[in-house]
């Protein structure tokens, strides 16, 4: 079937409250593929939270907790979260590919495991200041390749990754290994001192080959979100279609 522009939108729940999350559903429910529930909300609510998303709406679930522990730790809690019922659920890659292989043998096939490679607010200086070598501080994309890799070994259906890093993930590990993008920033609602810093556009984001953006704020902070939700889809059917005629 194929993907509309509201399908590749993921709307991050990043509230604590079950009725503030609730709104949000109920507004955009039918304007976005997808909620990510993060973990302020999945600490204060519970898999409630999952019931809730899922009654309300016809959107698929993106449970985004990070795990990173050690491998049977992981394992163990990948376990339950399979029995959530969820779509999507994060681990980290900068552990061991055993953790992540960990990971996806304790998912059961239950639910689609993805590897955060390096967080959107990491730059070259951030690594540097943490102790890695220039061949990384110098090149952020080549961490996220590294551990791309170590993701698609371990048997992760994608990862998360910058929209810059988007088309190297597809060339180097095919089409069907998702890459899933947040940093989206469409150029009406770029702000100084956002603490994104490797963003993209939606239309940038597609263009390279994301598979699912990751869109809060844009949305949530304006005066209308489903309308601002549409702006964004009507950018990325733009894209899509300009992909397509290319």
């Amino acid at each position: 079937m194929k993907k509309t522009g509201r399908d590749y939108i993921v709307f991050p729940l990043d509230v604590a409250s079950m009725r503030e999350a609730q709104t949000m559903v109920r507004q955009l429910g039918a304007c976005v593929g997808m909620f990510k529930i993060g973990l302020e909300l999945f600490i204060h609510q519970g898999p409630g939270v999952v019931t809730m998303v899922r009654d309300l709406s016809g959107a698929k679930i993106f449970l985004d907790l990070k795990l990173h522990d050690i491998s049977t730790t992981v394992s163990r809690a990948m376990a339950r979260v399979a029995d959530l019922g969820v779509d999507l659920v994060t681990v980290h890659t900068c552990s061991s590919k055993k953790m992540l292989e960990m990971a996806v043998q304790g998912a059961q096939g239950k639910v689609g495991v993805l590897g955060v490679t390096l967080l959107t607010d990491n730059d070259g200086d951030t690594l540097a200041k943490g102790g890695f070598s220039n061949r990384f501080s110098a090149d952020p994309q080549a961490l996220v390749m590294l551990r791309a890799g170590m993701a698609k070994d371990a048997g992760c259906a994608g990862v998360v990754c910058s929209g810059q890093e988007a088309a190297g993930i597809k060339a180097r590990f095919g089409e069907d290994f998702l890459a899933v993008t947040p940093g989206i920033r469409p150029g009406w609602s770029l702000t100084p001192g956002d603490d994104q810093k490797r963003i993209t556009t939606p239309a940038q984001a597609i263009a390279r080959g994301s598979d699912l953006l990751v869109i809060g704020r844009p949305i949530r902070d304006a005066d209308d979100p489903a309308a601002a939700a549409q702006k964004v889809i009507d950018e990325i059917e733009s894209a899509l279609e300009n992909k397509t005629a290319v």
